[in-house]
C-alpha cells in the first residue's frame, strides 16, 4: 500500500517536504523546502529519512520554502533524478545561490562576534554553500512540459500542470498501479490567485483519488484583484503627493514583477506622480531577467501584449535597478517621492531593514505589505500592529502608515481553494498541508459543509496510508 509522510509544511506553511513511497518500493519526494519564521531552527537538524534512499525529487516551484533544502538533501546523500520545469530550474538557481550567499554572510558575522567571546566553536555553519547548490543543479534531470504525461519509472506516470502561482509553477499528478488498479495522487504545491496579471491562471484538475492541497489562506478570502490594485494605486499616489516615500517589502519572484507591471501602467497612463522607483534587490533583478526570458512562452496575454507594444514588459522611465551596496546606500539621500522595492519579503533580512531604519519613523511614509508574512518574522510582527521594532541595536518607532494588500497574493484564498478542489471528481480523500493549524481547522470545517467531509489535516511526520 502506498504511503505519504510529510516532513515539512504539516500544520505550518513552510518547509515543504513530502515523501511518497509506492508499493513497488520507489520513493518519490515532492519538494524539499526551507522552514521560515519561528520554524527556521528545523532546517539544521538531520533529515528524518535517509536521503540516499530517495529515487526521485519532483519540484512544484522555486520559492525558498519549496526548494531551499535541496542542496542539503544532495549534500547528505540524495543522488536521484530531479524533475523540474525549465523556468523553475532557472529561478531555483537564483533563489538557492542567494540563499547560500545570505547564510554565508550571516555565518561570518556570527563567527566574528563569537571569536571575541571565545565561543566560535558553537557557531552553527551554513546549511550549504555555493558548491552544494552547483551539485544540486547538476543532478540528472527530467524537464517536463505542461500537460504532457511522461513515464517516471515502470508503472508510474507523471503530469505537470500550470498552478498559476509563479513562473514555472506546477501541481503534479502522479498515476501509479496498485492491486491491478490505477490510482492518482495530486500534490498542489501552491496554487494561484487567478489575478492573471503576470502569469496565466491556475488550470483545473479533472480527477484524482487523493489530493494534497495547500491551505495558506484557508481561513479567509482576498480582496478582488481590481480592488487591490486600486487600493495600491491610491496609497502610492497619496504618499507621493505628500512628499513621502513608499517602502514595499517584496518577494523577489512574482510579487516584484506584479508591482512593476502596475507601476509601469501608472507611468504609461500618466497617473504615477513624478518620483524615483528603486528595485533595490539583486535577487529580484535577476528573477525579473528570468521572467523576461520566458515572456513570450509563459507570461499572461496582457504581458505579451505590453511587450509587443513597448518592447519590454517591466521597464519604464524612472525605474532604477540598484545592484551594488553603494547604489543601495545612495537611496538614503532621496528625501521624498521615492518608491523602494526591496527584500526580503518577510523582512527577515536584506536591504529592506536598512530602509526601515531610515524611514519607518516618518509619518509621511508608507509601508505596503503585498505577500504572506509567516509567524515569527519581523514582517508579521509589524503587520500584527507593533509600535516599536529593534534594528541594528536601535529601537525604531513605527510612525509610517502600514498597509496590507492580500489581493496581490500568489496563493488562492478560501474560495479559490474550494472552487479548484470542487472541480476535481472521484476524490476519496483530501489532505490539508501548507497552512497554520488554526487556519486549516477553518478550511476543514468549510470543506465539510460544502464538499463533504473528506478533508484531513496532516500532522508532522504522520504516515498516511492511501487506502
Amino acid at each position: 500500500m502506498a504511503t505519504v509522510i510529510s516532513y515539512g509544511a504539516a500544520e505550518v506553511v513552510t518547509g515543504s517536504c513530502h515523501l511518497l513511497e509506492l508499493n513497488n518500493g520507489k520513493k518519490i519526494m515532492i519538494d524539499c523546502g526551507m522552514f521560515q519564521g519561528r520554524e527556521e531552527h528545523r532546517n539544521y537538524g538531520p533529515f528524518d529519512f535517509d536521503p540516499s534512499e530517495v529515487d526521485y525529487l519532483l519540484v512544484t516551484h522555486a520559492h525558498l520554502d519549496h526548494v531551499g533544502r535541496i542542496p542539503k538533501l544532495v549534500k547528505e546523500g540524495f543522488s536521484g533524478r530531479l524533475v523540474i520545469t525549465e523556468a523553475t530550474l532557472a529561478l531555483a538557481e537564483v533563489v538557492l545561490l542567494d540563499s547560500a550567499k545570505i547564510m554565508k554572510e550571516d555565518y561570518l558575522t556570527r563567527y566574528k562576534k563569537a571569536q571575541r567571546r571565545g565561543t566560535e566553536g558553537k557557531v552553527q555553519p551554513p546549511l550549504y554553500e555555493e558548491e552544494d547548490v552547483d551539485a544540486a543543479l547538476s543532478l540528472p534531470k527530467t524537464i517536463p512540459e505542461y500537460d504532457v504525461p511522461f513515464e517516471l519509472c515502470e508503472g508510474v506516470s507523471v503530469t505537470y500542470r500550470n498552478a498559476g502561482h509563479i513562473l514555472g509553477s506546477a501541481f503534479i499528478e502522479i498515476v501509479y498501479e496498485e492491486g491491478g488498479q490505477q490510482r492518482k495522487i495530486v500534490f498542489s504545491g501552491d496554487i494561484g490567485n487567478d489575478n492573471d496579471m503576470v502569469i496565466p491562471n491556475l488550470v483545473p484538475c479533472k480527477d484524482a483519488d487523493y489530493l494534497y492541497v495547500e491551505s495558506t489562506y484557508g481561513d479567509r478570502n482576498h480582496k478582488g484583484a481590481l480592488e487591490s490594485e486600486e487600493e495600491f494605486r491610491n496609497i502610492i499616489t497619496k504618499t507621493l503627493e505628500n512628499w513621502g516615500n513608499v517602502i514595499i517589502p517584496s518577494f523577489a519572484i512574482e510579487r516584484t514583477q506584479e508591482i512593476l507591471c502596475i507601476l509601469k501602467e501608472m507611468h504609461d497612463n500618466g497617473t504615477l506622480p513624478e518620483c524615483k522607483v528603486f528595485l533595490d534587490s539583486p535577487m529580484a533583478t535577476r528573477a525579473t531577467e528570468v521572467y523576461k526570458e520566458y515572456a513570450e512562452k509563459l507570461l499572461s496575454q496582457e504581458c505579451q501584449d505590453i511587450k509587443q507594444r513597448d518592447g519590454t514588459v517591466f521597464e519604464f522611465e524612472g525605474l532604477q535597478y540598484t545592484l551594488t551596496v553603494d547604489e543601495s546606500k545612495a537611496i538614503n539621500d532621496v528625501n521624498g517621492r521615492a518608491i523602494i522595492i526591496a527584500g526580503s519579503g518577510m523582512c527577515t533580512g536584506g536591504r529592506i531593514l536598512h530602509h526601515f531604519k531610515n524611514r519607518l519613523w516618518n509619518h509621511k511614509n508608507a509601508v505596503i505589505f503585498v505577500g504572506y508574512q509567516a509567524v515569527g518574522t519581523l514582517g508579521r510582527h509589524i503587520v500584527d500592529g507593533a509600535k516599536w521594532i529593534k534594528l541594528y541595536h536601535e529601537d525604531i518607532r513605527i510612525k509610517a502608515g502600514i498597509y496590507t494588500i492580500n489581493g496581490f497574493s500568489a496563493h488562492a484564498d478560501q474560495n479559490g481553494i474550494l472552487k479548484w478542489v470542487g472541480g476535481i471528481s472521484d476524490l476519496k480523500r483530501i489532505f490539508l498541508i501548507h497552512g497554520e493549524k488554526e487556519k486549516q481547522d477553518i478550511l476543514k470545517k468549510v470543506m465539510g459543509e460544502r464538499l463533504h467531509d473528506k478533508a484531513h489535516i496532516v500532522r508532522p511526520e504522520e504516515v498516511v496510508y492511501l487506502t
